[in-house]
């Protein structure tokens, strides 16, 4: 088929090249004429495992193109909107403005009888306001199809989802059902579920599904502050709820909390969307999952605080990660660039170091000191502080880094350490709603010597 996405940042981009993986012919429009130029020479924006090597493939093929030109939409089958619907600067709601525009733009070119598909995440309701739009252009079919993405493995969920959701309405219905069918039909014969429900339950489904991921994540946070309080392992806690194959373990690690463009944004729109229904059990619910979040981080500065005395005013402090999570250089709303800044205004000496995220986050956060290397980034440091937990630093060899800090004093924020092999190596390990492990007797010296 031919098809157009429209907006190609994170959603817009993995969404194209995957599309044109599958043998379709895809063209990206974008407005921003520098993202179009990278896009076209095979050339991610951002980091994503497996991105680049698919923009590059549909491009030298010549399936896939992009375009900042919508009248390129003219020749399209179906049309993807996958552009921004971003917080909004005045509220907790969703800013629609990129969503309408983009709409009125394909209103305006696209054939007769194509299908509009949008995969953006929107509240409630959205939908029903864009059909005003769309009654405008020629005879355009409407159908919401959400998106389920996880930044650091969207193109393994692009290609294996778990779950392929229409949301259609009235008469033309089946032709949207009938076209999305024709764009997915590998995922389809792979076996696939598809669910064909209402413009409101599709608008619904991704916002709820994020809601009760958030909600996990921020209860077994709380049960951590509960652990700290009463002397007891949250790690060992959650483990033996995982178990209970009604609660399962995915999502159920204590540590630093959740941000990026999602969660955050999603729960705070779906607070937003259950006030003005007025449903103010949810409303008040993803207050405290959002607050619980927020409080975690004040908690890891606290504990660092506790681990030096009392205070972090003057003491050279390295923070190991810079992106919200591993396997992805977005910094928005990172847990780990907040409790940086955090530490830096109560008098700290902030190194931070991260494999992907360091020229994004040197350029939002110019009062912080980067280091790419880890190990030059401990150099010296009285604490470390691991933030995001990536791949290298779980890897880290406790004996070799001890050697370049001045004191063996690790808060682990995300739990994601084997505490008792650092303690062996010396170090004193501090956790989030976990037992510390003291330094061994006897292998501070040892590891130095």
């Amino acid at each position: 088929m031919k098809i157009s996405v429209i907006g190609c940042g994170y959603l817009g981009a993995v969404h194209a090249a995957t599309l044109a993986s599958m043998g379709h012919e895809v063209v990206g429009i974008d407005t921003d004429q520098t993202k179009i130029r990278q896009l076209s020479r095979g050339q991610s924006p951002f980091y994503e495992p497996g991105l680049e090597e698919l923009l590059r493939h549909g491009t030298s093929l010549g399936t896939l193109t992009f375009s900042s030109d919508f009248s390129e939409v003219a020749d399209s089958q179906v049309h993807f909107l996958c552009v921004g619907t971003p917080q909004s600067k005045t509220g907790e709601g969703a800013d629609l403005g990129y969503l309408l525009s983009a709409t009125r733009e394909v209103v305006a070119h696209a054939p007769a009888r194509s299908v509009l598909a949008g995969k953006s995440t929107v509240p409630v309701g959205t939908v029903d306001m864009l059909e005003a739009l769309v009654a405008q252009g020629e005879e355009l079919v409407l159908a919401w199809n959400p998106e389920f993405l996880r930044q650091g493995t969207a193109v393994k969920d692009s290609l294996i989802p778990d779950r392929l959701v229409y949301g259609v309405a009235g008469a033309r219905g089946d032709a949207a059902v009938e076209a999305l069918d024709e764009v997915y039909a590998p995922l389809l014969d792979a076996g696939v579920p598809r669910l064909v429900c209402s413009y409101a339950t599709a608008e619904l489904i991704k916002s709820a599904s994020n809601a009760y991921l958030a909600t996990k994540l921020s209860f077994i946070n709380a049960i951590a502050e509960l652990c700290d309080a009463a002397g007891a392992d949250v790690v060992e806690l959650a483990s033996a709820m995982g178990l209970d194959p009604r609660i399962g373990a995915r999502y159920l690690h204590a540590g630093l909390g959740f941000g990026g463009g999602c969660l955050p944004k999603d729960i705070r729109s779906l607070r937003t969307q259950a006030r003005t229904l007025g449903v103010a059990s949810l409303e008040d619910w993803m207050g405290t999952v959002d607050g619980i979040n927020q409080a975690q981080r004040v908690r890891s500065v606290d504990a660092a605080e506790r681990l030096l005395g009392g205070s972090v005013s003057g003491r050279q402090v390295t923070v190991l990660g810079a992106s919200f999570k591993p396997d992805t250089d977005d910094i928005r709303d990172s847990p780990a660039m907040d409790v940086s800044v955090r530490l830096a205004e109560a008098g700290a000496h902030v190194t931070v170091t991260d494999p992907r995220a360091i020229n994004n986050a040197w350029l939002r956060f110019p009062q912080l000191r980067f280091e790419l290397s880890p190990l030059a980034a401990l150099e010296g440091a009285d604490l470390v502080v691991l933030a995001t937990e990536w791949d290298e630093y779980r890897s880290l060899d406790p004996v070799r880094t001890g050697a370049v800090v001045r004191r063996r004093l690790l808060l682990d924020t995300r739990n994601a350490l084997d505490a008792d092999q650092w303690s062996k190596a010396g170090w004193t390990v501090h956790g989030l709603g976990v037992r510390p492990r003291m330094a061994h007797a006897g292998t501070v010296s040892r590891a130095l010597s």
